[in-house]
């Protein structure tokens, strides 16, 4: 890995392509210490408060690299992006527009993309609304003009420019870190939104690293033998993570041979890869934001000492759905694992039919050794690919409940989630293939002008 970065520096091209990427990043930093308008600066020690006591704006804070805790216009991040494509590829199936469009090539996945991009705006403003809401509310529960986040009430009827102007600010912010993105994909090294969320979560990794060990640390023995048993843990995840994320079963493929004037095409063998977790990151992201919803709603009723049956239900969800809830605390692990497992099977299936591999190896001529074309191939396909989905569900399930298994375990505790964990190594992975990939091609281009 180290050799293919110092030989990208070394040739021009790549040498821009690189510091392009890394300029994006810094302006992507920069924007994160941007405060939305009407901000009240002696309010953010509370919101930091506020967050430590929240697991979803835990989880988008670190996404965005802290800026919600700094109250940026990057607040959001790209989530509301992420949000739209997993729309658009839910729907597509669903859609016999959208899947004409799919097939239509480039020209059909530059309006599948522009379809995206009006579908974020909503979705921007919806969470923009959502999320201020919610820590305006845990800030300042009361509604005392002295403690809110800002500087004049937040509130879209009765005081509806300021607070339109601080979800316009935000919402721009997110389209702004989607263009930073689509600049890296056209002039730089990677997936343009996975590098800006890899960029955000590696921002905020050494402070949580060194507060996980000043919280975790005691001096004794036992303390320093835990953190080794986290250091050799959190080897291993990454280990396992990049087995996972590249093991793909190959399907063989034969291309019958055909005859077209006095040539003939076909006749080679080649495959079919089938990756092991063809879902990423995604079924974390539904599970965890599924996971932990009750619990926020519940959390706004909730009383802890209060009496009244109510309070003793939105009690019963707020712990259940909390991963330190008291006593419930292995429901929710058990709860997040079969959510995990199950999303990962049904992504999975989604992915794969908007591929249409049986039909497209059908038209191409090509067939699977010993298989028919055409329903049997897709039957054939369909049971090995749950076999081999079985074995990255169920690591992402683990993967999902690990952080817990691991402060039970070693009693060092790290704000880093599995989701983040798995994104850095998934993205840091995909962007040393791309930049291999772009070196072989210039090796192939030398040899070929000598």
């Amino acid at each position: 890995m180290l050799q293919a970065l110092v030989r990208a520096i070394q040739l021009p091209d790549l040498r821009r392509r690189v510091l392009f990427t890394m300029g994006m990043l810094l302006i992507f930093r920069l924007i994160a210490h941007v405060p939305v308008p009407n901000i009240n600066p002696d309010s953010l020690r509370q919101l930091q408060e506020a967050l430590s006591q929240n697991q979803l704006a835990q989880l988008l804070n670190i996404f965005a690299g802290g800026a919600l805790q700094n109250f940026s216009v990057a607040a959001m991040g790209v989530y509301p992006y992420i949000t739209a494509s997993i729309i658009m590829q839910l729907l597509q199936p669903l859609i016999p527009a959208l899947q004409e469009l799919q097939k239509e090539g480039e020209q059909g996945r530059i309006r599948l993309n522009r379809y995206q991009m009006w579908l974020t705006i909503p979705l921007a403003y919806l969470q923009a609304y959502g999320q201020t809401l919610t820590l305006e509310r845990s800030v300042n529960p009361t509604g005392d003009l002295t403690q809110s986040l800002f500087r004049s009430p937040f509130d879209i009827v009765n005081n509806f420019l300021p607070t339109f102007t601080i979800l316009t600010s935000m919402v721009a912010g997110t389209m702004l870190l989607v263009w930073l993105g689509e600049q890296i994909n056209e002039r730089g090294i990677g997936q343009g939104i996975s590098v800006i969320i890899f960029g955000g979560i590696v921002s905020r990794l050494p402070g949580l690293i060194v507060q996980g060990f000043q919280v975790s640390t005691a001096g004794d023995l036992g303390t320093i033998l835990g953190i080794i048993g986290f250091l050799a843990i959190a080897l291993l995840t990454i280990v396992g993570i990049v087995l996972i994320q590249e093991g793909q079963r190959r399907i063989p493929v034969q291309y019958a041979k055909r005859v077209r004037g006095n040539k003939v095409y076909g006749g080679q063998s080649s495959h079919i890869p089938l990756k092991v977790n063809m879902a990423g990151m995604i079924p974390l992201i539904f599970a965890q934001s599924i996971i932990i919803f009750p619990g926020i709603v519940a959390s706004w009723f909730y009383r802890p000492g209060g009496e009244g049956f109510g309070n003793q239900v939105a009690g019963f969800f707020y712990n259940t759905f909390n991963p330190t809830g008291a006593g419930h605390g292995w429901i929710y692990m058990l709860l997040l694992f079969l959510l995990t497992v199950g999303f990962t099977y049904f992504y999975t299936l989604v992915l794969f039919q908007q591929q249409d591999i049986p039909d497209n190896l059908q038209r191409n001529g090509g067939f699977i050794p010993g298989i028919r074309p055409g329903k049997a191939t897709e039957q054939y396909l369909g049971r090995v690919l749950n076999r081999i989905t079985l074995a990255g569900a169920l690591f992402l399930g683990l993967i999902a409940v690990l952080p817990f298994l691991t402060q039970t375990i070693t009693g060092v505790q790290l704000g880093l989630g599995s989701t983040a964990l798995l994104i850095v190594v998934g993205v840091a992975v995909d962007t040393m293939r791309q930049l291999e990939s772009q070196l072989i091609m210039r090796d192939y281009e030398g040899f070929l002008s000598r």
